[in-house]
């Protein structure tokens, strides 16, 4: 999985007054939890948008006040006016525990079925997983070559290494359908019954 670092201050649980005047210098209010303890931090906004306006899955190695903590973001609270960022927590990643997280699905191929006149579908744009953070993947590839019309490929289907898939396994993540044309076109194509 892709990594960045982002350093950050550390500040203690504020008042919302205190809160409003770290957002007023640009800097978003953090938390790292799932350790010892909670850290309660700030960064500057300018060194998230790489991590939050990406389709892109990242862990994060935070450095707060000279020690170093691997993390993944798992929440994040955006102002409902102007969008900008309010507050974001984030998880306290260790080598020997599983972590659970939404990661991108990656189409791959070209489907029988589209060349055949189908139209594909992708139902399910991410899937939430369970692994250990060496095991996290930055997203989960899904071939669909050999999709025919009327052909789907679900959660069921999938089977990476060192990953548990938490969707309901009858989800239905991508599939080919016919088109009005192609109905049709079948229909023309079959004989007359007499």
């Amino acid at each position: 999985m892709k990594s960045m670092t982002i350093n950050g201050d550390l500040r203690a649980a504020q008042s919302k007054q205190e809160l409003k005047k770290l957002r007023a210098e640009g800097k978003v209010p953090c938390v790292l939890y799932g350790g010892k303890e909670q850290i309660h931090f700030s960064a500057p906004a300018l060194d998230f948008r790489h991590l939050v306006y990406t389709p892109e899955v990242y862990t994060v190695n935070l450095h707060v006040n000279g020690q170093s903590h691997t993390a993944v973001m798992k929440d994040i609270q955006f102002h409902p006016v102007t969008d900008a960022i309010m507050h974001i927590d984030f998880l306290q990643l260790f080598e020997d525990k599983p972590v659970t997280m939404a990661v991108p699905v990656k189409i791959t191929g070209n489907a029988v079925g589209v060349r055949a006149g189908g139209i594909l579908f992708n139902k399910l744009r991410r899937l939430t997983l369970s692994a250990l953070p060496k095991d996290l993947p930055d997203h989960i590839e899904v071939n669909i070559d050999n999709l025919n019309i009327g052909d789907d490929i679900r959660v069921r289907d999938l089977e990476v290494e060192g990953v548990d898939f938490l969707d309901v396994p009858s989800n239905v993540i991508a599939g080919v359908k016919t088109t009005r044309a192609t109905a049709a076109a079948a229909a023309e194509a079959a004989p007359a019954k007499k």
